[in-house]
């Protein structure tokens, strides 16, 4: 489209406007995730204490399990069927990230051994549990601060390139419009000045004088 002229100003007038209100909604957008980053933030790292927490215990109890049970009476209470994640999945402002974890461990083995054989499994299903809690926790993390990040981008270059060129380019459209109007202001003004000119003008008088007078002889 050529961008000259009162459609070309209308034009770029719109886009102009149009990239205003874009830069308010990324704006809003860009809070309402710093706050949502803000939570996932603490709840991340609420769910990464509570893992290595829970692991070391684990960890614990399996060494002592260990020294008193022995590496046969330990694989022998491992569970033959897999973990089975099931992640929910929420969102906000057009970013999905998880929401919720939901953990079904397969029964738990008895094979019998020492009380810390005992401890050493249960803990070890307290922690997987914490674990895929925080793996979604942290990945629901990086999903919101990627796009906060993309947010942000997206509203400086709208603020800081687009705005100021489409405002500039609105002021020259502006210009040329003011320029375009004096010009033909001083046109109009000159075709009535040569007007005016032309009535004043004196007309010629092409009548024959009369003389009076005799001759002589």
């Amino acid at each position: 489209m050529n961008e000259t002229g009162r459609s070309g100003k209308a034009h770029v007038a719109h886009q102009l406007e149009t990239a205003r209100h874009g830069s308010t909604l990324l704006d809003r957008k860009q809070h309402i995730l710093a706050d949502e980053r803000e939570r996932l933030e603490l709840f991340a790292e609420h769910s990464r204490r509570k893992w290595e927490d829970l692991a070391r215990v684990a960890a614990t109890w399996l060494q002592r399990s260990a020294e008193m049970d022995g590496r046969d009476r330990i694989e022998a209470a491992a569970a033959d069927d897999p973990v089975v994640v099931e992640v929910s999945w929420g969102g906000a402002m057009g970013v999905s990230y998880p929401e919720n974890v939901t953990v079904q461990l397969p029964p738990q083995r008895h094979p019998g051994g020492s009380s810390a054989l005992s401890y050493a499994a249960q803990s070890h299903r307290d922690s997987l549990v914490a674990a895929a809690q925080c793996a979604a926790a942290s990945r629901a993390l990086l999903l919101v601060s990627t796009e906060l990040t993309t947010t942000r981008l997206r509203q400086r270059a709208i603020e800081n390139t687009w705005i100021p060129r489409l405002e500039a380019k609105l002021i020259s459209i502006q210009g040329q419009l003011d320029q375009q109007e004096l010009e033909e202001s001083l046109r109009v003004r000159w075709a009535e000045n040569n007007r005016s000119g032309v009535d004043r003008a004196p007309t010629a008088d092409r009548s024959i004088p009369q003389f009076s007078g005799s001759s002589d002889g």
